[in-house]
């Protein structure tokens, strides 16, 4: 018997099927719930070292994601496009992400996250709740959705505890499914004024009074929307966009948000309060994790509950977890629904960069962006050649002004470099964490090999915090860029980068000799498909000039490339 560490197991696989007769392999590992459990509990070592992403040096590639299948990797929409963030509430410490060939990546040990002083509200403070629900003639019934992890089943055993301190009897059903694998959870809990009134666990089709939906996703499907009544059911909506588990597969999944919510919508009563929960929840109490109770307190407040406040506030100090973090964020969603205009002030502070809508912005964005990169000459190219698409086709230049700043602007040594030492990475840090935290940053230097890894690629290794003197110096030295001088400028994926350049230039030339359509509109899109670093970068540059000549070929009249039929193949 041997044991080796989880990244040999493709090697391990490949040998293994070389050895006659059976053979076993035994992979032992405990799953991130539990990991967070026993952690909880102090049972579970926990690591003195946080992940954190640097959102301006991030490509948006999604190779994180990929190596790490891990749901705490999250989208972030940026001006410059998505991104990926680390959801420290749920990140597990598995620190498989760092896998991802990125330079993005960068840990933080010895600080912890950095809290906000939630408990300085004033319940007293606060207008008294409505009155809660009283006619219990039927059973109330409350559907809770939302997302295995996040304290779903803990709101339905506040509920439960509530009404038996009110001496009302109630029933609660969990379906947890797959939750502790971030899967979709569902909890009926359902409040009689006495047993023989609540006879079973289950709320029927239609028979819901209040959608509390932790997890807009999982309320608009069919088993959350089968249980609303337009005409019965209350909402109280988590509006935060929550990734499902296809954004691992799919970088830029259409997550229909908008869609989502006009389906709840559609099945409740009007007048349902749709917020960013978690956003306020992170906004308010510096952590994520609140979003649930916090909602609690709105739905408490808005006397959308068959129990009152006195009895909740006793339950929560029952479970005995985090009692003081737990009651500051229950007033803090009592507020919310006393207040609106609290949630809109934290809302616009919690708000990040304006994403830029119309032509001009996006040019004017990309003109600065490429100023810094580079100097105001490059800026001037890039606006000039952006203008001469604009006169052929609206569209089309929006598509190039995009697509086009991302080609000149290519991120090498000296941007990268730039990136980590404009300061916003700084101010991200500082916001975080706790101050006196060591950075490590996660790098595969052309220049200074390690070797590659199982699957082929180069190493990556760790440098200390000396190395953003390091960026300092590489970042002052970007004139350097595409000259003879240039001492990172002869790498082939620096050559191949600037080819693209000229590709797309000459492109755009093709494009405006002829009229616009879908086919042309394609073939100016392409470059936003080429994202990543290293061999992450090599293959999708590799996956778009196939796309490429196939779209030439279609827009000849030739019908698909021979490297499209060989790919069908």
């Amino acid at each position: 018997m041997s044991v080796h560490h989880r990244d040999d197991l493709d090697t391990v696989m490949r040998d293994l099927r070389e050895v006659p007769g059976c053979t076993a392999i035994v992979y032992v590992q405990t799953c991130a719930a539990e990991k967070r459990r026993r952690r909880k509990r102090g049972t579970f070592p926990d690591p003195d070292k946080r992940v954190i992403i640097n959102p301006a040096v991030c490509e948006g590639c999604g190779d994180c994601s990929v190596q790490s299948n891990c749901v705490a990797v999250e989208p972030l929409e940026t001006a410059m496009g998505r991104k990926r963030r680390i959801n420290q509430s749920s990140c597990n410490k598995d620190f498989s992400c760092l896998k991802g060939f990125c330079p993005s990546f960068v840990t933080v040990s010895g600080a912890g996250l950095r809290q906000r002083d939630a408990s300085g509200i004033d319940p007293m403070a606060l207008p008294a709740p409505a009155d809660p629900v009283t006619d219990l003639a039927r059973p109330w019934n409350i559907a809770i959705t939302g997302v295995g992890g996040t304290g779903v089943l803990t709101i339905g055993a506040v509920l439960g505890m509530a009404a038996h301190l009110e001496g009302k009897a109630s029933m609660i059903l969990d379906m947890a499914g797959l939750a502790q694998k971030g899967g979709a959870v569902f909890s009926y809990v359902r409040i009689g004024d006495a047993p023989d009134a609540v006879t079973s666990p289950r709320i029927v089709t239609g028979g819901a009074d209040l959608l509390f939906a932790a997890d807009a996703v999982v309320a608009a499907s069919t088993d959350g929307v089968v249980l609303c009544e337009a005409s019965r059911t209350r909402a109280v909506v988590n509006t935060h966009l929550t990734p499902v588990a296809d954004f691992i597969k799919d970088r830029d999944l259409d997550f229909r948000n908008e869609l989502t919510l006009a389906t709840i919508r559609k099945t409740t009563r009007e007048g349902g309060a749709f917020l960013d929960f978690t956003a306020l929840a992170e906004a308010a109490c510096g952590d994520a994790i609140m979003t649930n109770i916090m909602m609690l307190g709105y739905a408490c407040q808005i006397g959308a509950l068959p129990v009152a406040m006195p009895s909740l506030l006793h339950a929560i100090e029952m479970n005995g977890v985090s009692v003081e973090a737990n009651l500051a964020a229950f007033h803090w969603g009592r507020k919310l629904a006393a207040e609106p205009e609290t949630a809109q002030a934290l809302m616009a502070g919690a708000a990040g960069e304006a994403i830029p809508e119309t032509l001009d912005d996006i040019m004017a964005h990309r003109a600065a962006h490429l100023t810094a990169y580079q100097n105001a000459r490059l800026a001037r190219r890039y606006r000039r050649t952006v203008e001469r698409v604009r006169g052929w086709d609206e569209g089309a230049a929006r598509t190039v002004a995009r697509n086009y700043a991302k080609l000149l602007s290519y991120k090498d040594e000296y941007e990268v470099a730039r990136l980590y030492t404009d300061g916003r990475f700084a101010q991200q840090v500082a916001e975080t964490f706790e101050a006196g935290g060591t950075l490590t940053f996660h790098l595969a230097p052309p220049i200074f090999g390690a070797g590659t890894d199982a699957r082929g690629r180069p190493k990556k290794r760790e440098y200390g915090p000396a190395m953003l003197r390091a960026f300092g110096v590489l970042a002052r030295m970007k004139g350097l860029r595409g000259t003879p001088l240039d001492p990172f400028g002869y790498t082939a994926e620096r050559r191949a980068e600037r080819a693209l350049i000229r590709q797309y230039e000459a492109d755009i030339d093709t494009v405006l000799a002829g009229d616009p359509g879908p086919l042309p509109q394609a073939l100016l899109a392409l470059p936003d498909a080429i994202r990543g670093f290293g061999p992450v970068k090599a293959e999708a540059m590799a996956d778009a000039a196939v796309r490429r000549e196939d779209i030439l070929a279609r827009m000849r009249g030739d019908g698909p490339s021979e490297g499209m039929r060989m790919a069908a193949e």
